[in-house]
């Protein structure tokens, strides 16, 4: 199986699944292949966020290779093991940079809102419905889903 990113003359970006690069090339040619956004058939191939890398570092040459003037260019999404890794270094951000106060999250943010506490960084466990209650006080909160730490290797 080979993912390769994609563009339709629209400026549509997505991913084509296909068996092989001859798969890839016989699905181009009889017209197969179609942006799933506003079905245009005039596809091309674009350079991935894995392929491009980092070693040349020249912004120029990348925004040459995707075919960018530089204005109004979209940025790249990174692949998946690419994403599991920053979502990790965003989960150990939140740690470093937190206190944790368990199960009495929802409490504990409350105090803060209405100055019963110091202000400060805090992370815990709430369930769906207290975060609910917390937005509808104005209480902005950030729930992230729980990832084993053997998905983030």
């Amino acid at each position: 199986m080979i993912i390769y990113d994609l563009i339709c003359n629209n400026e549509h970006r997505f991913e084509g699944w296909f068996q092989s690069a001859g798969d890839f090339e016989r699905q181009h040619e009889q017209g197969l292949i179609h942006c799933p956004q506003c079905d245009s058939h005039l596809v091309q191939r674009i350079p991935s966020a894995v392929a491009i890398g980092t070693h040349s570092g020249d912004d120029a040459s990348l925004a040459s290779a995707l075919g960018a003037s530089g204005a109004g260019s979209t940025a790249l999404m990174p692949a998946g093991t690419q994403v599991m890794a920053l979502y990790k270094q965003l989960v150990q951000a939140i740690v470093s940079n937190s206190e944790d106060v368990g199960s009495s999250f929802a409490e504990e943010a409350r105090k803060i809102h209405y100055n019963e506490a110091p202000e400060r960084p805090i992370r815990g466990q709430a369930t769906p419905d207290e975060c609910e209650a917390l937005r509808d006080e104005g209480i902005h909160v950030l729930s992230l889903p729980t990832v084993k730490e053997e998905d983030l290797n």
